[in-house]
């Protein structure tokens, strides 16, 4: 039977996932802004989140960090037997878990090239989760791109190097525009294995390494082409205040290596864990 899947949160990754889901699921959505669910096709709207989660199985939180202890204290008393997604950054399963009261949780990162379907994310699942919830959520986001699973303590290394690494990829660009136009494929080829030996840095195996540093890289030059948006525009994008991919591009504007600029984003995203 096709689940229902409800997503809270309808900014750019939440709407893309919407977006890149809706043929095979059933899919709702809410977010506090209702200008951004205006007009929809193929997705329904939600009038609260509670509506959301009476009809769905699944439920994805999608939603800022700072709005994320408002949501889970309105849906706790309303989750049991439903299967929660997060992909808030820095936010462990068991600390939702413990909020939530054991509920089955998974935690998912997705990056930007989730606007095109061409995401890569990485998933782990907590303590009270079966593989078949697993399961569950490796099959909705395999629908917005490539997956890798992950113990939960890669979790925030993912965000370093999946996560921010679209960031870093256009902001190389922007700093040697002519290079990348003379030769897109050695600049590709170039940057995934400077990302991979920053994976690796960070703990990663070789096969783990290898697989998001060149899908990442793969997918966000299919991005800057599909979109037709320049490299400082998607930057941007990537970018949040404070976050992880802002902490590692002022150590590459400071002249350090990709291997260092990885290690200030997995600092800046422990800083900003929640237990």
């Amino acid at each position: 039977m096709k689940k229902n899947i409800g997503i809270i949160g309808f900014g750019n990754m939440g709407s893309s996932i919407a977006e890149g889901i809706k043929s095979k699921y059933k899919v709702w959505v809410f977010d506090k802004d209702k200008g951004k669910t205006k007009r929809l096709t193929g997705i329904n709207v939600a009038v609260s989140i509670l509506d959301l989660i009476k009809n769905t199985d699944v439920v994805i939180l999608a939603v800022k960090p700072q709005d994320f202890d408002v949501v889970l204290n309105e849906i706790k008393s309303y989750v049991k037997g439903k299967l929660i997604i997060s992909i808030a950054a820095g936010i462990n399963t068991a600390y939702i878990e413990k909020f939530l009261g054991n509920a089955r949780t998974v935690r998912a990162m997705p990056n930007i090239g989730a606007k095109i379907g061409k995401s890569v994310t990485c998933l782990c699942k907590g303590k009270s989760t079966s593989d078949k919830d697993l399961r569950v959520a490796k099959e909705i986001f395999k629908y917005i791109g490539k997956i890798q699973d992950l113990s939960e303590d890669k979790m925030n290394a993912a965000t370093a190097i999946s996560g921010s690494g679209p960031g870093y990829y256009f902001n190389e660009i922007e700093s040697n525009p002519q290079v990348y136009k003379n030769n897109n494929s050695e600049f590709q080829k170039d940057f995934i294995v400077r990302l991979k030996k920053a994976a690796k840095s960070l703990g990663f195996s070789e096969q783990e390494a290898h697989f998001l540093a060149r899908w990442t890289v793969v997918y966000s030059d299919l991005l800057l082409k599909q979109t037709r948006l320049s490299p400082g525009r998607l930057k941007k994008q990537v970018i949040s205040k404070g976050g992880t991919t802002e902490a590692a591009l002022e150590v590459l504007h400071r002249g350090g290596t990709l291997v260092e600029a990885v290690k200030a984003a997995v600092k800046r995203a422990r800083e900003l864990s929640r237990r």
